[in-house]
């Protein structure tokens, strides 16, 4: 059975157009994945993410408020007593803030530009999903 990946968009951030590359790409790579849309509520994505028993959950986050969100996410999932769910974050994300998100608990951080490859690798990494032949 494939790992399940939630793609989310969470915050006012009304652009998709990356999300859905990525998407695609866990798709084609063998993963089995969970869209949400745009403008999620974190409490909304934790729910879907447990409800859809997800290995992943990979924010795309363009507005600027990739620390906050992605620290309210990696919080609700504990307090839903679910921190094996891994999170990941890309999208408009500053070098310098890249430790941050990885302090805050994020198991990945894909800024604008990282070749989809690596991103599946990680991702795959993270779930222990063997390359599919």
């Amino acid at each position: 059975m494939p790992a399940r990946v939630l793609v989310a968009k969470p915050g006012l951030d009304g652009h998709d157009r990356g999300a859905k590359i990525v998407a695609r790409a866990l798709r084609d790579a063998g993963f089995e994945v969970v869209f949400t849309g745009i403008r999620q509520r974190v409490e909304d994505i934790v729910t879907i993410a447990l409800q859809e028993d997800v290995a992943v959950v990979g924010l795309s986050i363009l507005s600027g408020a990739h620390i906050a969100l992605t620290t309210r996410t990696i919080e609700a999932l504990r307090a839903a007593d679910a921190a094996d769910i891994a999170v990941v974050v890309g999208g408009t994300i500053p070098p310098a803030d890249v430790p941050k998100l990885l302090e805050a608990g994020a198991a990945g951080v894909f800024p604008t530009g990282t070749p989809l490859e690596q991103l599946v690798t990680e991702v795959r990494a993270l779930t222990s999903t063997p390359t599919p032949s």
